[in-house]
């Protein structure tokens, strides 16, 4: 690492060259469905019932969601970066709507929701936003991430230019799971916005038992999250970008129903959007998603590393869109009030 000057570190790995020094080999293109990425779809679905636009969005993937999980254990990972403020986290009915269609397709025998809250223990958030009253109506078993194991993966840090372990959840990682993210569609403080790729890898990095943000936090404990922000815009971006060939989402449903602007993930207000996005290629669905809120592709960076690297296409053109039209549903989310200082990820590190 001392060999190579911060100007140049960022562009020599943003396209590939010193990614396997970070979390391992990774088969970068391998874990990608090369027919897939020649013609993505992506689904949008617009209307007042949060549950039904899920339920909708989905059903043309219906024969391919039901191929794809054969005999795996489905992991609804909902966004829960707070246990106390509902607008940033995962809405109950987009999950019911998600457990109705598994219902519909008869893959409902086998559903985890899983999650490792940000600030505080995972069940605290199930029960404060409603989750825990999905067990009596199907089915499904509530999973903290942080009781079930993890594997290490590195990560990059922009203040030491090093790499650093951090611990990742093997129920996201695993073969045998298929992981659906369920996000929110949300601006955010450091990687502009958050959509079904970033909602699976900062969900996935583990905490100790007894940990909270805040005074309560039990002595001698730790989260991991933190240390894959990266210190910052260019570090986030990277790690984003890093990681998402092995940490990534096999189904991402994006609920717009009602999203968050300006301060997110936690501190923003509320946009009445009214739709849903759904797609089997997580990447056409985020660009998609950035679309929607009206925001400048150009300054999303893990999308674009992620684009320049091969793993989708940021050519809307490309996208085959099921629904509603993309046009008629754009609204323009305030960004964070910090939006500045976040795009100095597009600049030379000096």
């Amino acid at each position: 690492m001392n060999t190579i000057n911060r100007r140049s570190f960022l562009k020599t790995t943003v396209m590939g060259g010193l990614a396997t020094s970070f979390i391992g080999p990774l088969n970068t293109f391998a874990s990608f469905d090369k027919q897939q990425q020649l013609s993505s779809s992506v689904a949008i679905t617009s209307g007042d019932n949060r549950a039904d636009l899920a339920f909708r969005a989905l059903q043309p993937y219906s024969k391919q969601i039901r191929q794809a999980i054969g005999s795996r254990r489905v992991v609804l990972k909902p966004n829960m970066v707070s246990t106390e403020v509902p607008l940033c986290a995962t809405h109950v009915d987009t999950l019911e709507g998600i457990l109705e269609f598994l219902k519909s397709i008869k893959k409902l025998d086998n559903v985890i929701i899983a999650e490792s809250a940000a600030n505080a223990p995972t069940f605290e958030g199930f029960s404060n936003y409603g989750y825990l009253s999905l067990v009596n109506k199907y089915p499904v078993k509530m999973v903290d991430l942080d009781t079930e194991g993890s594997e290490v993966l590195y990560v990059f840090d922009e203040k030491d230019f090093r790499p650093h372990p951090v611990r990742f959840s093997k129920v996201i990682l695993s073969p045998d799971s298929y992981v659906i993210s369920v996000a929110r569609m949300k601006t955010h403080n450091l990687a502009v916005v958050t959509l079904s790729l970033k909602n699976i890898i900062f969900g996935s990095p583990v905490k100790d038992i007894g940990f909270r943000l805040g005074k309560n936090s039990k002595e001698g404990t730790k989260s991991d999250k933190p240390v894959v922000h990266g210190s910052g815009p260019r570090g986030i971006n990277y790690n984003l970008y890093a990681l998402a060939s092995r940490v990534h989402p096999h189904l991402a449903v994006i609920d717009g129903f009602e999203g968050m602007e300006g301060n997110g993930p936690r501190l923003g207000t509320p946009v009445n959007h009214r739709v849903c996005v759904v797609s089997t290629d997580w990447f056409a669905a985020d660009r998609v998603g950035v679309e929607l809120m009206g925001v400048d592709f150009a300054k999303v960076g893990y999308l674009n590393y992620c684009a320049q690297a091969g793993l989708g296409t940021a050519d809307l053109s490309t996208i085959e869109i099921v629904g509603e039209s993309i046009s008629n549903h754009i609204k323009h989310y305030k960004l964070h009030d910090n939006i500045e200082e976040q795009l100095i990820w597009m600049k030379p590190s000096v």
